[in-house]
């Protein structure tokens, strides 16, 4: 039986894609304690022995919360986008494998900072598979944004645009971790804090223009 090929512009229901990403998701976020369940402690009598132990992971300890926070706001981000995308094509796919890519890089180079935070290259690496990964959020949104008719139907084009300037913010956060993070380390992250200020800069935040309208009050019974 010869199989019938689609349309190559042809679009397709994000259900399976939408299962997918949230398994990969779930799994890196989950690969992440591995860097802490691997270190063992050696010489432990004491309660003292092992709270001074303890003291010892604050680095991984730091870097597997930090981590996991920033992939559960990505996903959160992946979530609402998928909420208003209803159909997506090939590239629309790849870009989000390419997204994909980067997230489950996230557990590995999570362990190179913790094992190597006096290196240059141990503090830069994961601010910059961060900075990748919502790089492809951003592109996705405007691919999305680009085809909306078919893709995001039902949402206007004042609000689309409004919700790639919240992601191109987080992309511009994104860049200055990267870029704070050789002096500074893992504390760039907190940079992610001044989102919603730079997003509402950006003119990202819900204006009242873009507010629904309260329906008119009935006329008073005669």
């Amino acid at each position: 039986m010869i199989r019938r090929r689609s349309h190559p512009d042809s679009t397709v229901s994000t259900t399976r894609t939408e299962a997918y990403t949230d398994a990969v998701f779930a799994i890196a976020a989950t690969l992440l304690v591995l860097d802490l369940t691997t270190r063992s402690f050696t010489g432990i009598a004491t309660d003292a022995d092992l709270a001074a132990a303890l003291l010892q992971m604050t680095q991984p300890l730091m870097t597997f919360v930090i981590s996991f926070l920033i992939l559960s706001l990505m996903w959160m981000t992946h979530v609402s986008q998928f909420e208003n995308i209803a159909r997506i094509d090939g590239l629309g796919l790849w870009i989000n494998n390419l997204r994909l890519l980067f997230i489950v890089l996230v557990p590995f180079t999570s362990s190179l900072t913790t094992d190597y935070s006096d290196l240059l290259l141990g503090r830069i690496l994961l601010p910059i598979n961060f900075f990748l990964a919502i790089a492809c959020s951003w592109a996705q949104w405007a691919w999305s944004v680009r085809h909306r008719e078919e893709v995001l139907p039902g949402l206007s084009e004042a609000e689309a645009r409004r919700q790639g300037r919240a992601a191109l913010s987080a992309a511009i956060i994104a860049a200055a971790v990267v870029v704070a993070s050789p002096w500074v380390g893992s504390f760039a992250f907190f940079l992610f804090a001044l989102d919603g200020p730079l997003t509402r800069l950006l003119g990202g935040s819900r204006s009242v223009e873009d507010a629904p309208t309260p329906p008119d009050d009935p006329p008073p019974a005669r």
